[in-house]
């Protein structure tokens, strides 16, 4: 290809690329697979770089360049970056909404979900994006350009605006949050968690810390995202409302869940609505921004000393508190390991009230020396269970004793173990009724039973109508006679919904018997290489140490599980009450190209998840291993990788970059 073709082509390619993009990061419109996508991107970078005087700054191919930073520049913002004032209950609210009355004629009110990530300014020159800095303290900020480069939420190059004339040629201030999608967040902590890394302890902590990596191919393979909440620059805008439509026509995705509303009624209710469904929102979110919807009424009200009088936060429930712990007492799981919950006095986190907060294992009691009197600080794990943060120095009450490990189950009194090398204590009881209610709740789930929780399991155990999961499924209608909160319609429902799933996938049936350090993972491997639970029973040390993916801890759960009569009595009466234990699908890896070969997967992919690429490999007869040895086949290099890629290039192990795997995939 000549010059002048590379040139007509290279355009049409950064076109359709920025498309793609923009629908897909700004729209949720997903209009071509990511294979294709990558195809694209990389007949792009290909031909760029054999024309490297065609590539221009706002080319996909440059969101990730230049040499890691020494340090960040400061940047002094020319219009200060303002914070909100916060409020936190309904009457607070109504004093700054009549506040507002008194001083303006503001009749519309702006409402949008306040997203807890980072704010930044991101300046557009004639188009293209030329800088970007973060808040600071309002007035100076860092230079962070090189990294929200990385964001493809964050246009390179703005669209024009159709109804502001010339819009692109003009210098052009947006603000807005960066953040980190809840999906993505679990990503991130996932590919953490498998390189040995400390976890990131919310959302907004990972996404600020990932703005202000040196380096932006590590803020690259965070997947950060970006919504504009402010039109700084005149557009012509005279409403935030049109500044939402504005920002739209111009590439950005505005903050979602926005709306228009005249009364506080109306803003109550949206605030509700939101915190109903933050859980669903797919981002954190720490409240609802109230702002005066008209731009001239808003700038009127002014600013009281580094906040402006027109707009407000108002919070929800606090995710963060204090309470007292009353006691700690212990709590036996499925597997038998028991848990030292602490008990509080009521509180309320999150919009509920909470009495109980999780202290994990006695070394975590030992490291945050917690006791019975100290005022601790509670939060929510991914808004659900709450946990002990941190005892508060200086309230601790006299003559307090340290908490002591209990010698015996709590439940049925036998005595406790506790392995070498683990931290979990473990009652020694494997028919212990505490561990039989939670294998029964664990099995309903494996099982995907829908409608049937603890307390109902609760109660069919307290009334002897089941004692182990297999009796779910010789249930009947009249067994539910006379109990509390069943009537003849749902106790029908129910026993319909357990007799639908008496059919099981072997890997789900695995899982569904709850053996220590067997997940589905595991479980599926295990499915895979012995097709039956009868030859997974009889399976030796040796057999299950050959299953790639399995050690000898696993190995060694596995026939320790097996060796007890308990639990195989346990897949008998499975059997016996009607399951159907399904083998998986035969596939003739002899003919699938990449059968026999090894992979070891390293480091943030970006295309797809490190589960998605392991299904690919899979699919083509491939095997996986979490470490590289001689024969491995090839060692797959995402961002950010482990040590694994160190030891694969010390032992010579082909290596592949994602897009050299993708198109290794596509030339299959």
């Amino acid at each position: 290809m000549n010059k002048e073709d590379a040139k007509i082509r290279i355009a049409k390619l950064r076109v359709s690329i920025d498309e793609y993009r923009h629908a897909y990061h700004v729209l949720d419109q997903a209009t071509i697979s990511d294979a294709a996508l990558d195809s694209l991107k990389h007949e792009l970078y290909r031909l760029e770089q054999e024309f490297p005087d065609l590539i221009t700054s706002d080319s996909p191919t440059q969101r990730i360049g230049g040499t890691p930073l020494d340090k960040f520049e400061k940047v002094t913002h020319e219009k200060p970056m303002l914070s909100m004032e916060d409020v936190f209950t309904l009457s607070e609210f109504g004093e700054w909404f009549d506040r507002i009355h008194k001083l303006s004629d503001a009749s519309t009110f702006f409402l949008m979900p306040k997203i807890d990530g980072l704010a930044v300014s991101i300046i557009y020159v004639d188009g293209l994006l030329s800088s970007a800095a973060t808040r600071g303290d309002g007035r100076v900020g860092e230079n962070v350009t090189l990294n929200v480069r990385t964001i493809e939420s964050v246009p390179l190059r703005l669209k024009e605006a159709e109804r502001v004339e010339g819009s692109k040629g003009r210098r052009v201030e947006v603000r807005g949050e960066i953040y980190i999608a809840t999906k993505d967040f679990k990503k991130l902590n996932d590919q953490q968690a498998t390189d040995g890394e400390a976890l990131f302890a919310n959302p907004r902590n990972a996404a600020a810390g990932s703005v202000r990596q040196l380096d932006p191919k590590i803020t690259a393979s965070r997947h950060l995202s970006f919504v504009a909440w402010d039109l700084v620059t005149d557009l012509g805008q005279t409403t935030q409302a049109e500044e939402w439509e504005i920002l739209r026509e111009l590439g950005f995705k505005p903050t979602p869940d926005s709306i228009v509303v005249t009364t506080v009624d109306e803003i109550q209710a949206h605030w509700k609505t939101l915190q109903k469904k933050r859980d669903g929102l797919g981002f954190w979110v720490d409240g609802m921004v109230v702002r005066v919807n008209d731009n001239a009424t808003f700038d009127d009200l002014g600013v009281i000393g580094k906040t402006p009088r027109g707009l407000v936060a108002w919070k929800f429930p606090a995710e963060e508190v204090t309470s007292i712990v009353k006691d700690i007492q212990w709590f036996v799981g499925r597997t038998g390991a028991i848990t030292p919950v602490a008990v509080l006095e009521p509180t309320q986190l999150g919009g509920t009230t909470v009495q109980h907060a999780s202290l994990h294992n006695f070394d975590e009691i030992e490291r945050l020396d917690v006791r019975v009197g100290d005022t601790v600080v509670l939060y929510k794990a991914g808004d659900i269970i709450p946990k002990v943060k941190g005892v508060v120095g200086g309230m601790r009450v006299e003559g307090s004793k340290a908490a002591e490990m209990p010698a015996a189950c709590p439940v049925c009194g036998s005595s406790v173990e506790r392995k070498e090398g683990e931290v979990a204590i473990v009652c020694s009881n494997r028919q212990c009724s505490a561990q039989n209610q939670e294998a029964v709740l664990h099995a309903a789930r494996a099982f995907a039973i829908d409608g049937i929780g603890p307390a109902t399991i609760a109660t069919l155990m307290d009334a002897g109508i089941i004692q182990l999961p297999p009796d779910l499924f010789r249930l009947i209608p009249d067994d539910f006679n006379g109990l509390e909160g069943f009537g003849e319609v749902s106790a029908n429902k129910l026993v319909d919904e357990i007799r639908a799933r008496k059919e099981i996938p072997l890997a789900k049936f695995v899982v569904a018997l709850g053996i220590r350090n067997v997940g589905e993972e595991t479980a599926r491997d295990l499915a895979r290489r012995f097709r039956t639970i009868d030859a997974l029973m009889a399976a030796t040390l040796v057999d299950l140490t050959a299953v790639p993916q399995v050690g000898a801890i696993v190995a060694q759960s596995v026939v320790d599980f097996f060796a007890e009569q308990h639990h195989r009595d346990i897949v008998a009466s499975y059997v016996a009450n009607g399951i159907q234990i399904v083998a998986p699908a035969v596939v003739d890896t002899s003919k699938l190209p990449l059968t026999g070969k090894s992979f070891v997967l390293t480091g943030g992919l970006d295309t797809m998840s490190r589960d998605e690429a392991k299904e690919k490999i899979r699919a083509l007869g491939g095997d996986l291993s979490e470490s590289v040895s001689k024969k491995t086949a090839f060692v797959i290099v995402g961002t950010d990788p482990g040590s694994k890629f160190e030891k694969a290039k010390g032992l010579g192990v082909p290596i592949l970059s994602e897009t050299e795997f993708i198109a290794m995939l596509a030339s299959l």
